[in-house]
């Protein structure tokens, strides 16, 4: 079921009120509940994964105790089996009909025949980020930072929690499976930050993002007939749908997790702010980044081992995070082009740079320096995102072209204001909105006034079920 849906307006309450008011005097029972609540959840679309789901757990349940072995080199062994089952199941299901189809086209290119057996089945939902949790668990054991749990119950609900189960946050498992493992307690300012999530994530989907798709979805449609303003309106209205769309689901889900006394990972920090590419990937996806910073950059050398290996890594991180995404060449190209941004800041030693200082610190505008920043970051961004939204890579390349070109051929067009759905206007209430919390990415800041709150409370509310009427799903399931 989706966080936008009225399943889970039902499911939600039902599980909140059991959970804390029948299950909450025994932390095996409350556990318990949870993970079936979980599986209900899960099952909600296709109950035969649900078995894959479960495989995959016990599997690196299993796995927890054989890496945990004082022999390192037998230790290390069964990491990398660990390794290569959560990577075999995202090649057999997620990659395996991309690799086949490459191989029958090069064949092809040189006069060979090959027609390799193509799977029908559909990519399981959530399976890029419950496998990433099990090798968190099984990297933190081997690392020494985790020990095995001998609990499969309190396990499970690490990997299956249903808030983060589908598009994340990737949470770790020396940062969640201790909180599963101990009494909870119901606290009112969870509850408080959890709702305030809930409702702001769900108004950015509902309201912003699934209002800007109908702009994005109508532009790149139709690309080739558009003007260059229209296009620019496009990918800007791209850029915002699924920062609202991605960034809307997280909220919804730290929320969740809130209200039933979890702190998940943060997974966004205001990224249309940064002022480099170096920043932008520290507030992007935060979860996702910091994973692979974690397990694959610095396991690699990160950018300490000379200037060569570092562009290597650096590259070797952007193209697996964009295949990552999904299992076709756009997102490869997506990663590459957001390589070749970083670079420069690398080979000038400015990556590390705006790593703890807000953007205007201590004042309440941005200076003309940090205005210029952010505008140019954000461009770098969105320029990627026409890569990343375009399936054909191709026709992303037409699409750039084509904003380009027209822009030199008729600069006039520039003039006017196009007419364009309204829905482009909800980024200005969006932008102001995360100007004001920017600080803190966990509170959402609301009038002091009891009046004025409450009043934002139910226009929020009054406009979410206003626009409720979109079957729109979240970008991040199909991945």
């Amino acid at each position: 079921m989706f966080f936008n849906s009225f399943d889970y307006l039902l499911f939600f309450p039902t599980v909140f009120l059991l959970y804390w008011f029948v299950f909450q005097r025994n932390l095996l029972l409350q556990n318990g509940f949870l993970l079936i609540a979980s599986y209900f959840f899960y099952g909600w679309w296709s109950w035969e994964f649900t078995g894959l789901l479960f495989l995959s757990t016990l599997i690196d349940f299993s796995f927890g105790f054989l890496v945990a072995s004082p022999d390192r080199k037998k230790a290390k062994l069964f990491l990398i089996l660990s390794i290569l089952n959560n990577l075999g199941l995202l090649a057999l299901f997620k990659y395996y009909n991309f690799f086949a189809e490459q191989i029958e086209a090069g064949f092809a290119k040189i006069g060979w025949e090959c027609h390799p057996i193509l799977l029908n089945v559909a990519l399981p939902i959530g399976i890029s980020f419950y496998t990433f949790h099990g090798m968190s668990y099984v990297f933190d054991i081997y690392r020494g930072q985790q020990k095995p749990t001998k609990n499969f119950i309190d396990y499970s609900v690490f990997v299956s929690f249903f808030p983060l189960l589908v598009a994340g946050p990737i949470e770790r498992a020396n940062h969640l499976l201790p909180q599963v493992q101990k009494k909870r307690s119901y606290s009112d300012v969870q509850w408080i930050e959890g709702s305030r999530l809930i409702l702001w994530g769900l108004f950015k989907k509902v309201v912003i993002a699934d209002s800007l798709a109908v702009i994005a979805n109508q532009v790149f449609s139709d690309f080739s007939n558009q003007s260059s303003f229209m296009l620019i309106l496009g990918a800007i209205a791209f850029s915002f749908q699924i920062y609202g769309d991605f960034s809307g689901y997280s909220d919804i889900a730290i929320g969740s997790a809130k209200l039933l006394g979890f702190e998940l990972l943060s997974n966004f920090k205001f990224p249309y702010f940064s002022r480099n590419i170096a920043e932008f990937w520290r507030r992007w996806h935060v979860s996702l980044s910091s994973w692979f910073r974690d397990y694959l950059y610095i396991p690699l050398g990160g950018s300490k081992s000379g200037t060569t290996k570092a562009f290597r890594n650096t590259y070797v991180i952007f193209l697996v995070s964009g295949f990552w995404h999904g299992a076709s060449w756009n997102f490869i190209i997506w990663g590459f082009i957001h390589a070749c941004f970083f670079l420069p800041l690398l080979l000038l030693h400015q990556n590390r740079k705006y790593t703890e200082v807000t953007i205007a610190e201590n004042r309440y505008l941005p200076n003309l320096k940090e205005i210029v920043q952010v505008l140019f970051t954000f461009s770098l961004v969105t320029l990627a995102w026409i890569f990343f939204r375009q399936t054909d890579s191709q026709l992303a390349i037409d699409y750039v072209k084509r904003m380009v070109v027209n822009a030199v051929e008729n600069p006039e067009q520039f003039k006017t204001w196009p007419k364009v759905d309204a829905g482009i206007f909800w980024i200005i209430p969006f932008i102001v909105y995360d100007w004001i919390n920017r600080r803190n990415e966990r509170v959402v800041r609301f009038p002091r006034h009891v009046v004025l709150r409450w009043f934002m409370y139910v226009l929020m509310i009054f406009f979410i079920f206003l626009f409720s009427n979109r079957d729109v799903a979240f970008i991040y399931f199909q991945f």
